[in-house]
C-alpha cells in the first residue's frame, strides 16, 4: 500500500522522523543560504542602484522569509492527532506554505516588477558592474547548495517511488520539499536573469535592460507563486493519492487472509506522508456480528501503524456493491 518501498499494509511506523529531519535540514540550509544572499544583495543594491539587484535583494529577502513559515509548518505539522484534531495537524503544513508562496509573491513578485517599471520611467545612472558580478556569483555558488541539498532529498524519495524528480516535485504531499526546490530552482534563475539584465545594461550603457531584468525576475517569482498556492490550494481542499499508490492499497488489503473482497476505498491526504483511509470490505467466512466488529477493528489497528497511515475507517460491504478489481 506504500508509495515508497514497504508494501504491506501491517508495516510497523518507520521513517517518519528520518523524513522530517531531512525535510527540516533542508529547509534549515535554505534559510542560511538565503539570509546570507539577502544581506550582501542588499548592500550591493544601495551601492549600484541596480534595478536588477533590488529585485534580487527583494527575492532573497522574500525567500529567507519564507523559509521561518516553512519551519513553522514543519514543527506545527507533526504534533500528533488529538481530540479536537482526529486526523491530525498535518494539513498546518499546507496552510503555513500556502503563506509563504504568498510572502513570494507580494514581497518578491509585486516588488521587483513595480520597482522595474519605475526604473523604466525614472532611468538609472552607471553602476559598479564588477561588485554587482561579484555578489551574484557567490550567490549562485549559496543558492546552488541549498538547491542541490533539495534536490538530493528530492532524487532520493523519488527514486524510492520510482518516478522522475519532476514528477515528484509536482505531486509530493511535502509542501516545504516543493517549495524549496520551486524557490531555489528560481533564485538560481532570477540570478541569471539579473547577470544578463547588468551586462546588457554595461554593454549598451542603456538602463532599460536592468529594469527589465528586474521586471522579468518579477516575472518569474510570480509564476512560482502562483503554482505553489494552487498545490498547497489543492491540498487543503482534499487531495486524493495517485493512481499507482491507490493500485497499492487496493493490493495490500485484497492479499489479506481475513479479507475476501473491496467494494470501496478512498485515500486522501491530511498531511506530509500522512493519508486517512476508508474502505468497505467483505470478510471471509460468516462470522457472527460480534466476531466481525472484533475482525474490523483489530484490522484498523493494524492498518494505523503503517507509516502513511494517519487514521483508517473500515466498514463492511454490502452485497449489492461491485468488487473492486485491481487493474
Amino acid at each position: 500500500m506504500t508509495d515508497s518501498s514497504s508494501s504491506t499494509p501491517t508495516a510497523e511506523r518507520p521513517g517518519g522522523e528520518s523524513k522530517g529531519g531531512e525535510s527540516l535540514l533542508t529547509v534549515l540550509v535554505a534559510l542560511g543560504a538565503n539570509a546570507l544572499i539577502a544581506v550582501a544583495k542588499s548592500v550591493v543594491a544601495v551601492i549600484t542602484g541596480s534595478a536588477s539587484m533590488v529585485a534580487e535583494a527583494a527575492h532573497s529577502w522574500a525567500d529567507a522569509g519564507n523559509e521561518i513559515f516553512l519551519l513553522l509548518a514543519e514543527r506545527k505539522s507533526g504534533r500528533p492527532r488529538d481530540k479536537s484534531h482526529p486526523l491530525g495537524y498535518g494539513r498546518e503544513a499546507y496552510v503555513w506554505s500556502m503563506f509563504a508562496a504568498f510572502g513570494l509573491f507580494t514581497a518578491g513578485s509585486v516588488v521587483s516588477i513595480w520597482h522595474g517599471i519605475t526604473s523604466l520611467q525614472a532611468g538609472e545612472a552607471e553602476t559598479d558592474y564588477l561588485l554587482a558580478y561579484a555578489v551574484l556569483g557567490v550567490a549562485f555558488v549559496l543558492e546552488g547548495i541549498s538547491w542541490l541539498q533539495a534536490m538530493r532529498q528530492t532524487r532520493a524519495e523519488a527514486k524510492a517511488r520510482g518516478v522522475s524528480a519532476l514528477r515528484y516535485v509536482w505531486g509530493t504531499p511535502n509542501p516545504t520539499l516543493r517549495a524549496v526546490v520551486a524557490e531555489d530552482t528560481a533564485a538560481l534563475i532570477g540570478i541569471v536573469i539579473a547577470g544578463l539584465g547588468i551586462l546588457l545594461h554595461e554593454l549598451t550603457g542603456n538602463p532599460v535592460w536592468d529594469a527589465v531584468g528586474s521586471i522579468l525576475v518579477g516575472v518569474l517569482l510570480g509564476v512560482v507563486a502562483v503554482f505553489l498556492i494552487d498545490r498547497n490550494r489543492d491540498f487543503l481542499t482534499g487531495q486524493t493519492v495517485s493512481p499507482d499508490m491507490r493500485h497499492r492499497a487496493l493490493r495490500a488489503l485484497l492479499d489479506h487472509p481475513e479479507i475476501e473482497r473491496v467494494t470501496y476505498l478512498h485515500l486522501e491526504w491530511v498531511g506530509p506522508e500522512r493519508v486517512f483511509l476508508v474502505a468497505a470490505v467483505d470478510l471471509a467466512g460468516d462470522a457472527p456480528e460480534h466476531d466481525v466488529a472484533t475482525v474490523l477493528d483489530r484490522l484498523g489497528d493494524e492498518l494505523r501503524t503503517h507509516p502513511l497511515v494517519e487514521e483508517a475507517v473500515l466498514t463492511l460491504a454490502t452485497p449489492d456493491r461491485p468488487a473492486l478489481v485491481l487493474d
